[in-house]
């Protein structure tokens, strides 16, 4: 069953992304009926704490004109700029949140890159939030799950060099094991990688059934 048109969804993208790498999944989830605000936001530029604050007026916006749930629909980075914009402005007919490959417990990758000037350059400030070592501001920033969240992760790695650091099943940017956080609802594994996951039609469907029902199809 199709949404009614009264339930919105945010879509976040990740970090050096657009919006319009979120731009298939907006299409199908406006054909199941959903009203849909596909936002671009400085990724590079800010740290979280400034992204959820350029963020709010937009989303509050688009929430005033809803008669029904506002939910959220994440990519990566995405993922922690949701929980921290949960955190601080919580709508209230928040629905449901799906978080597609999230760094939720942080990435190696960042660990090891984060003294790279290269990496400091292209990733900016949010990048270096992006570890697996988080200051108890980042944590209080994040806050805690306890809304119905369903975490898709990948573990197919485009990337041989990140294959080596990542432990075990990964998608090439993140473990699948630091995808999870406590609260949430559901996890689901699918074979697809980082940069295409968002993509990836299984990923789309396994997205507007957790939307629906608050569980993944198994």
């Amino acid at each position: 069953m199709a949404a009614t048109g009264c339930d919105g969804v945010v879509l976040l993208h990740g970090i050096l992304r657009r919006a319009a790498s979120m731009q298939l999944l907006e299409q199908a989830l406006t054909a199941e009926g959903y009203r849909v605000l596909n936002l671009d936001y400085p990724s590079r530029e800010q740290d979280l704490a400034q992204i959820v604050e350029s963020l709010h007026a937009p989303i509050s916006a688009f929430a005033a004109e809803l008669a029904g749930e506002l939910h959220f629909v994440t990519h990566s980075m995405g993922g922690l700029v949701a929980r921290a914009y949960l955190n601080r402005h919580r709508p209230q007919r928040l629905g449901r949140v799906v978080m597609l490959a999230p760094p939720n417990e942080g990435s190696e990758i960042a660990d090891l890159l984060q003294r790279n000037w290269l990496y400091r350059s292209a990733f900016g400030p949010a990048g270096g939030q992006l570890a697996t070592h988080r200051s108890d501001e980042l944590c209080s920033l994040l806050g805690a799950v306890d809304y119905p969240l369903g975490v898709i992760a990948g573990d197919r790695s485009l990337y041989v060099f990140a294959s080596l650091v990542l432990p075990g099943p990964n998608d090439g940017r993140v473990s699948v094991e630091r995808t999870r956080v406590a609260g949430m609802s559901d996890h689901i594994v699918l074979h697809t990688s980082h940069p295409l996951i968002m993509r990836d039609p299984e990923a789309m469907a396994q997205t507007i059934h957790f939307l629906r029902h608050g569980r993944f199809r198994r």
